[in-house]
Parts: C-alpha cells; structure tokens; sequence
C-alpha cells in the first residue's frame, strides 16, 4: 500500500451456517459491533434461498478493518462453530463508479 491514507474500506464477510434471519442473535451482535473501532456502518445480509448470514460493513482505514477481520470477526463463527469467508475492499478506488450508481455510502 503507498503512503496514500484509505478512507474508505469495505469488508465482506459470510458465516457458512443456515438459520432464517428472525433466529440469528442480530441484536447481540449489534451491541458488540457498536464498540468496534473504526467501524463506520453494518449492513446485515441473509442469503437467498440458503439463510446463509454475512454483511458489508464499512470502516474509516485499513487497519481498523484488518483488526476486524483478524481479531474480532473470527470470534463470531467460532461460536456458531461454523467456517467463514471474509474479504477486503478499497473503497476509494471505487469512489467515481460507486456515485455513478447512487451508493449511499458515498453520499
């Protein structure tokens, strides 16, 4: 990475587990999300047809992001006992493309 600092990062992530969405602790993990550093916004996803649970969330730098995705995130499935996927993305890179279509992250 250059010396260029991130302002915007995006990570995705998914939990290999089917549970409909009215079932999954959403509030809990909301209340331990709010205490994450860096963390901009969460938006909560639940697969289609498969009730496979992930979100994209939002951070303002890379660090706070890969601190997520490190630490912190792996917590949740290890207590599902179940595997993930989690990946990064740069946001700003994307910035022009993304207000083209509207995206209300960079509004």
């Amino acid at each position: 990475m250059s010396d260029y600092k991130k302002r915007k990062i995006f990570v995705y992530t998914e939990l290999q587990i089917s549970v409909p969405f009215d079932k999954a602790p959403w509030k809990d993990v909301n209340t331990r999300l709010l205490t994450v550093p860096g963390l901009v916004r969460k938006t909560w996803l639940s697969g289609m047809n498969t009730d496979s649970l992930g979100g994209l969330y939002e951070f303002d730098s890379l660090e706070a992001a890969q601190t997520f995705c490190w630490e912190i995130f792996p917590k949740e499935p290890r207590e599902f006992g179940v595997s993930f996927m989690t990946k990064i993305f740069d946001g700003d890179i994307t910035e022009d493309a993304s207000r083209e279509m509207s995206s209300p992250h960079f509004d």
